[in-house]
């Protein structure tokens, strides 16, 4: 929405909104040290819906609908993940608009988030930051009927487990017979192509922007972030030094730096808002501000 004119704010509406003003005051305090322009995607990671979704994509235009083409920006960032084309889509958008990207991380971004910031040029990270693994993650019912996340991975090492007994013993255990019931080779195949994907994602997007002056590391560090046998959980904690150590490009600020201290202000703003109202997701910048339930 456009910045309102200060002689048409009344009191009351203005004490409504006052900490959406405040937000969006500190948003601009961080672009007058950055001279960036800075947008902000936080999902309610406590929320039912806080998934990366193609839902994003409206907002997220609305987002850089004030952003003049050329000018730098900065994608603060608080996920935990989602669709990966929804995305791309993102990462696409970003980098029709702006000369440079960037992505702040100051709390929470993961999966398909970390991917989100693999495609910006620089991540910049504090003490309380964290990425995590790439590999592909699939949902579905477990033991009692209670849903769980797993890696599609899983469902290949395990496919590749039993198919290789078989080949050294001529012949299948019947203990396997429940688990392979109702799994066909459709769903082997597309769990390999969902890991692919995922792999070449981040390959494609660090041998261009992040990685181009050493576009050879970029296989390796996208198929390192997809060992599943590395990292052992989707959810491992990947800060700002062990991100840095796996070539990542980072910028590790200081608890005491003013552009964090700045940064975890409104990231703190954020969370508060979570712990008042229903909100599962909201976009943001000086000039808009939009929120969903």
């Amino acid at each position: 929405m456009p910045e309102e004119s200060p002689s048409l704010k009344t009191p009351l509406y203005q004490s409504l909104r006052a900490d959406q003003y405040f937000r969006q005051n500190q948003i601009k305090t961080i672009e007058a040290k950055t001279e960036r322009v800075l947008l902000v995607y936080e999902a309610n990671i406590w929320s039912q819906r806080p998934a990366i979704g193609e839902e994003d994509i409206q907002p997220f235009m609305d987002l850089l609908s004030n952003v003049p083409k050329g000018k730098n920006i900065d994608l603060m960032i608080q996920s935990p993940g989602g669709d990966i084309d929804a995305a791309e889509k993102i990462i696409y958008m970003c980098r029709e608009i702006g000369a440079g990207f960037r992505t702040i991380i100051p709390e929470y971004a993961k999966s398909a988030a970390t991917l989100i910031a693999l495609g910006s040029d620089e991540v910049i990270m504090g003490i309380s930051s964290e990425i995590g693994p790439i590999d592909a993650q699939l949902r579905g019912p477990g033991p009692g009927g209670a849903l769980f996340q797993t890696s599609a991975q899983c469902f290949i090492d395990e496919f590749d487990k039993i198919k290789e007994e078989v080949e050294a013993k001529g012949k299948l255990s019947p203990a396997y017979y429940p688990l392979l019931d109702g799994i066909n080779l459709g769903f082997i195949g597309m769990c390999r192509n969902l890991q692919k994907r995922s792999e070449k994602f981040a390959e494609k997007w660090l041998s261009k922007y992040m990685l181009k002056d050493k576009p050879e590391k970029a296989a390796g560090l996208a198929k390192d972030l997809c060992n599943v046998q590395k990292w052992l959980s989707h959810g491992v904690v990947i800060d700002a030094d062990e991100a840095a150590k796996l070539e990542i490009k980072v910028k590790k600020l200081d608890k005491d730096d003013d552009l964090w201290k700045q940064i975890w202000l409104l990231q703190c703003s954020y969370g508060v808002l979570f712990r008042q109202k229903p909100i599962s997701k909201i976009f943001e910048s000086k000039t808009v501000s939009l929120a969903f339930a």
